[in-house]
């Protein structure tokens, strides 16, 4: 799956609207350049083949300082679809921020 992300991106980014108002909220401010960065050296920690916008996934890289971001991404033909870009909360996510805790 990262193979065909990674190919997706290098064709072209197209940011939905969700990603969008995430990665812009003033507690976040993840800039593109960041998103690019965790495309390119991320890895894939969940797979969503039976999504609704059709399979996607989640990746987790870093950005600036170090900071784990977590992108959820969908390829399609022509295009890498950003779905999210995130920073996971210690609440919901392991130390390493690749497996979710239990409720």
């Amino acid at each position: 799956m990262i193979d065909r992300v990674r190919a997706d991106a290098r064709m072209r980014i197209l940011y939905l609207q969700h990603a969008i108002r995430q990665m812009s909220r003033p507690d976040r401010l993840i800039r593109p350049a960041e998103v690019r960065g965790v495309i390119e050296s991320g890895e894939v920690i969940e797979d969503y083949p039976e999504d609704s916008r059709e399979h996607s996934c989640l990746l987790l890289g870093e950005g600036e300082g170090h900071r784990p971001i977590h992108v959820v991404c969908a390829p399609k033909p022509d295009y890498l679809a950003i779905i999210t870009a995130y920073f996971p909360s210690d609440d919901e996510w392991d130390a390493s921020y690749r497996k979710r805790k239990s409720k």
